[in-house]
């Protein structure tokens, strides 16, 4: 669902790049939608911590030594 004013910039970014807003959107998801039909590949999957940051196996470093 879209607001009035992102349904009227859509049109008229569609206008200027004379597409659809159909073809717009499918355009931007065609890889979403073609790819990972068999499975998702490992990369794509979402980690608990996203950071490396947190990993509790990493050594973390010490700024005052």
């Amino acid at each position: 669902m879209l607001s009035n004013r992102q349904m009227k910039s859509l049109r008229n970014y569609c206008r200027a790049r004379k597409t659809t807003p159909t073809k717009l959107i499918k355009k931007s998801i065609r890889n979403y939608t073609e790819f990972f039909a068999n499975e998702v590949p490992e990369k794509y999957h979402k980690s608990h911590n996203q950071l490396d940051l947190f990993n509790k196996e990493q050594e973390t470093p010490d700024m005052f030594e």
